[in-house]
């Protein structure tokens, strides 16, 4: 490798240390909450992550053959331990629906609520903190002097350790049955590294997205999402992510990605709700027929 390539490996692997020790150091604890919306809780084992807290179950060989999968909208129990409001927990719920929509799409055929599926999967909030947007606001400010004062340098600017929000969430796999075949419950905090959102629902709903990543990753493998390197999107789930149309008509029931206005407004520490407008704009979905029912179907319409 040339001089240049080393000296930006080296950079590289600098930034990444600074970020993980950063992480570290400023972290909002979360609570490991039950809503008691799952079928059990039995046998469920401890899971832990970097920077998340977990406890798992999983049938891995009966996950394996699933084809298909439902998914109902994320939900807040009646009286939620959530200091948000209405529409900031609509927000986060369908941050979270519209994430796993997304990534068990690479695994799976997602089906509409009036089909039947192998699998139909279910999450809760079970709780969440607020941000503090006036630390999130100076923190900001911090990170655009930084800019200004040493641009090109790769080091980012810690948020303030004041104010980071926190999600909780526990969310489940059933068969056609009923039986639960996967089962997590999930609790992480925004960390100094963290997106710094001017908002209530800033770190709820950017952890909303991690929670839906982790989740759809235990049911599409089987296996445990933590240890690991982070899973990212596959290449064809991209233009979903961009806003564009997602692979299965089934998820469009949770609206769009907002695209680069999203990506422009969480580099700016947007409020989540000025750049993506939930479910709000979504359509009804009908139901997708099998590949051998649409053929019948086009062979009577000629």
């Amino acid at each position: 490798m040339s001089a240049p390539g080393m000296t930006r490996m080296a950079s590289m692997k600098r930034t990444a240390l600074v970020s993980l020790v950063l992480a570290n150091a400023g972290c909002a604890s979360a609570p490991l909450e039950r809503a008691g919306s799952l079928k059990s809780y039995d046998r469920l084992a401890d899971a832990n992550g970097l920077v998340t807290r977990a406890q798992i179950k999983v049938n891995k060989k009966e996950l394996l053959e699933a084809k298909t999968i439902r998914i109902e909208p994320t939900a807040f129990p009646p009286r939620p331990d959530v200091a948000l409001d209405e529409g900031e927990r609509k927000l986060v719920a369908n941050a979270i629906s519209r994430e796993m929509c997304l990534r068990l799409s690479e695994r799976f055929q997602i089906v509409s609520s009036a089909e039947e599926a192998d699998l139909t999967v279910k999450a809760t909030v079970t709780h969440a903190t607020p941000t503090n947007a006036t630390a999130s606001a100076a923190s900001q400010a911090a990170s655009i002097a930084k800019s200004v004062a040493l641009p090109g340098v790769p080091v980012p600017v810690p948020r303030l350790p004041v104010g980071l929000g926190t999600l909780s969430v526990e969310a489940e796999a059933r068969d056609f049955a009923g039986f639960q075949k996967a089962a997590m419950v999930w609790a992480r905090g925004a960390n100094s590294v963290s997106t710094a959102r001017m908002a209530n629902d800033g770190d709820a709903y950017d952890l909303a997205a991690e929670f839906g990543a982790d989740f759809a990753r235990l049911v599409s493998t089987g296996e445990s999402p933590f240890g690991g390197l982070p899973s990212l999107p596959s290449v064809a789930s991209v233009p979903a992510k961009l806003g564009g149309a997602p692979k299965y008509a089934a998820c469009e029931q949770y609206g769009r990605f907002p695209g680069l206005k999203g990506f422009v407004g969480a580099g700016l520490g947007l409020p989540p709700g000025w750049t993506d407008k939930g479910a709000d704009e979504a359509k009804p979905t009908p139901p997708q027929s099998s590949p051998e029912v649409a053929s019948v179907e086009q062979q009577h319409s000629r």
